[in-house]
């Protein structure tokens, strides 16, 4: 069975006044750009609040595991961040459903969004088939018909959590995306029938927090 690709969600509440002391040690992760398996990593502020959300996808599991064996630790010391959070949550797990866009890959995907709208899904029991079965014929196809969609992934988190994400170009185009797709869209989702939670974010990505992999 071929590998699949890896995703982390990091979710950092970092302390009041020390926003730009995590930001620059934010960009000090840039020095893991040369690690074998890294497609990339984004992240941005959620608006309104003093917390930071990333989004890191490796080529597969052994890929990341090696990261975290050979390196993991010794950029998270040179980034010096962890005086400057209150509390981090970190999420991985494999990436079951790639969606297609106007980028080639995802890697350029990656670098060419100023926004990534991610929904973070707590699924009833028993309803992760068919949440996956809508994803790949609902949403998938709706989105990349969007203008300004430019890829995205959804990651299995947990048994019943999904992470769905999605790049765009523009913050306008994903506006117009939820004003001339989202409501043709909706109906045949069925989302209630699935979803039993849903923490929604759009975020507004750091170009400087961007670490894309050497090639």
């Amino acid at each position: 069975m071929m590998a699949r690709m890896w995703g982390k969600w990091i979710d950092c509440r970092v302390r009041p006044g020390a926003r730009e002391a995590f930001a620059a040690g934010q960009r000090r992760w840039s020095a893991i750009s040369d690690q074998p398996g890294l497609v990339g990593q984004t992240g941005g502020w959620a608006p309104g609040a003093d917390r930071a959300l990333l989004l890191a996808l490796w080529s597969d599991e052994p890929a990341y595991a090696r990261f975290l064996r050979e390196r993991h630790d010794r950029a998270a010391a040179h980034a010096a961040q962890q005086d400057d959070y209150e509390a981090i949550e970190v999420a991985t797990g494999p990436v079951v459903l790639t969606m297609p866009g106007s980028a080639p890959a995802l890697p350029d995907a990656l670098t060419r969004a100023t926004v990534l709208r991610a929904a973070d899904c707590r699924l009833h029991p028993g309803r992760a088939d068919h949440f996956l079965h809508v994803q790949r014929e609902v949403w998938a196809p709706g989105m990349a018909a969007a203008h300004g969609m430019l890829g995205g992934t959804v990651t299995r988190l947990a048994p019943d959590r999904y992470l769905v994400t999605t790049l765009w170009t523009t913050p306008a185009a994903h506006h117009a995306y939820t004003t001339d797709h989202l409501p043709s869209l909706l109906p045949r989702a069925s989302v209630p029938t699935d979803v039993r939670a849903l923490t929604g974010h759009l975020l507004p990505l750091e170009p400087t927090w961007h670490v894309g992999a050497d090639v």
